[in-house]
């Protein structure tokens, strides 16, 4: 099983940035498509622990932008782990799993440090 897990989304430009940086630099992963795949709350809750759902959530996203203003007004931990496991896109792309930690987006630089 490999050390690193990458979550996302298979079409994605940003996941494509990213698998592909990985495959470069010979980084071994596990790929979850959570859009095919689905995401359980225990996980979106570990990692809302870990970096906060604040930097989890997607809020720039076109489907924060659709979901209906009482949806988004003072969430919570618990309403945004809903949130995200009904609507997997809302989460952050993509989320890297290594050593127990996780990172949110794709750059390249930071990768450069984490995976060297």
């Amino acid at each position: 099983m490999a050390m690193v897990k990458i979550y996302g989304i298979k079409n994605c430009d940003t996941m494509r940035k990213a698998r592909k940086w990985l495959d470069t630099h010979n980084v071994v992963y596990d790929f979850h498509d959570y859009k095919t795949q689905g995401i359980d709350a225990e996980t979106l809750s570990r990692w809302a622990d870990l970096i906060s759902y604040e930097k989890l959530l997607n809020k720039n996203g076109t489907m924060f932008r659709k979901l209906p203003e009482a949806e988004k007004t003072d969430l919570t931990k618990a309403q945004a782990v809903i949130l995200m496991q009904i609507y997997p896109s809302l989460i952050k792309r993509p989320v890297i799993e290594y050593k127990e930690k996780i990172e949110t987006g794709f750059n390249p630089e930071k990768y450069a440090m984490i995976f060297s």
